[in-house]
């Protein structure tokens, strides 16, 4: 993508959306080039909504009445509306179908809180602090069919430090997800980063294993 024609960026969340936040701003600044298309979210009450439209973002809601098969024609006319070039999970708790996933593959991120392929699923600092990890982190991801396990692009390493609270190891791993989901999608809309042959693949060269940013130590986290 060019700085004419920006990427056009879908953003989905479940709950407060300060990762959306974050691409939003990174959006505005000019360190991301893409603009945010639209923010959907599959609750009415996500707080996520009104911060979306605190940043003057178009906003939608697609609430899962029960039914994958219906909630996801319904998700996928939403982001149509919209020509998204890419789609960023952003918190957004429902599993998408493999056949959902295979209209956006190749063009669908997802930021994981743990260091992948460790600790897939929820509750990842829980199962962090119970299994007695020092090391802890975030992955952003390609999103494939099979949950948590597609290509991982770059991930964040912090310390797990003695004392740690579910809620303080989860706020240091949030603030640098913050940093590092902006990071690959300015690579993607770069034209960076892309995939090809069922992987990641940065400035022409396939990723045999992610990008790591270790911010152990780090003051400000």
């Amino acid at each position: 993508m060019s700085a004419a024609t920006p990427l056009r960026l879908a953003i989905l969340i479940s709950g407060r959306g300060s990762n959306m936040e974050a691409l939003a701003r990174a959006c505005a600044s000019g360190a991301l080039a893409a603009r945010v298309a639209v923010v959907i979210a599959d609750r009415a009450g996500a707080a996520g909504l009104e911060a979306a439209r605190a940043h003057g973002l178009e906003t939608a809601t697609v609430v899962h009445g029960g039914e994958r098969r219906a909630f996801e024609d319904e998700l996928a006319v939403a982001l149509e509306r919209h020509r998204p070039g890419a789609v960023a999970l952003a918190g957004f708790m429902r599993v998408l179908s493999a056949e959902f996933v295979a209209r956006y593959l190749g063009r669908m991120f997802n930021i994981h809180p743990s260091l992948l392929p460790k600790y897939r699923g929820l509750d990842t600092h829980r199962r962090v602090l119970a299994a007695g990890e020092r090391i802890h982190g975030a992955s952003v991801h390609f999103v494939t069919g099979e949950l948590d396990a597609g290509p991982v692009v770059l991930q964040s390493q912090v310390a797990v430090e003695p004392g740690d609270s579910e809620a303080t190891l989860a706020a240091r791993v949030l603030a640098t997800e913050h940093i590092i989901y902006p990071r690959v999608l300015g690579w993607f809309a770069g034209g960076r980063l892309a995939w090809r042959d069922g992987g990641a693949w940065l400035d022409g060269r396939r990723l045999t294993e992610p990008l790591v940013e270790d911010f152990r130590g780090a003051a400000s986290l």
